[in-house]
């Protein structure tokens, strides 16, 4: 492992990583687990921000894409993160969001940003557990008119959500999996 990832991981462990075995917490999903990977700490953190811009972009600088993004909220900050990342670098890729809801007012719709049809983009997701927000994301964009290259994933649970995104997904990457967080 680099010393970036390394870092990175270092840093969800510290401030993204809780185990509770006695009480557990309620995910997005409904389920309930031990476990609980809130990536906002890391995502929203300077040091986590530049790392995770250069090690996504790494991972995506050979591919032809010209948009990063996923769905809103904790897309957002991975998306900022590697377009100001590819901007530095001199390979400029923007970002853009899909909307939780479909906006009713001023434009509307679902997807925002520096895109337009037929752009091929890059989805991107801090946490993975069932994959429905990512899969939501990945449907708002196509229904947009995007063409969904891969999906790149911070933390992956590990709990199916990865397999059913890969299911319609050309690529598919996890950056981490839950057991490294868990790995002492």
């Amino acid at each position: 492992m680099d010393e970036k990832k390394r870092q990175l991981l270092k840093l969800l462990k510290e401030k993204s990583y809780r185990y509770s075995p006695d009480k557990p917490f309620k995910l997005a999903s409904g389920r309930e687990s031990p476990y609980y990977v809130d990536a906002r700490p890391v995502t929203h953190n300077a040091q986590g921000l530049f790392l995770i811009g250069e090690i996504f972009f790494d991972l995506i600088r050979d591919l032809d894409v010209q948009a990063i993004g996923g769905l809103t909220l904790g897309a957002d900050p991975i998306a900022h993160a590697v377009a100001l990342t590819s901007f530095l670098k001199g390979s400029p890729i923007n970002a853009f969001s899909v909307r939780k809801e479909a906006k009713t007012h001023g434009t509307g719709g679902l997807v925002v940003g520096d895109v337009k049809p037929g752009d091929r983009v890059m989805i991107v997701e801090d946490v993975i557990t069932t994959g429905g927000s990512t899969l939501k994301a990945i449907n708002g964009a196509r229904d947009f008119g995007l063409e969904v290259v891969k999906v790149l994933i911070l933390v992956d649970r590990e709990e199916g959500g990865r397999e059913r995104v890969a299911a319609v997904a050309p690529q598919m990457q996890a950056v981490f999996r839950l057991s490294e967080l868990k790995d002492d």
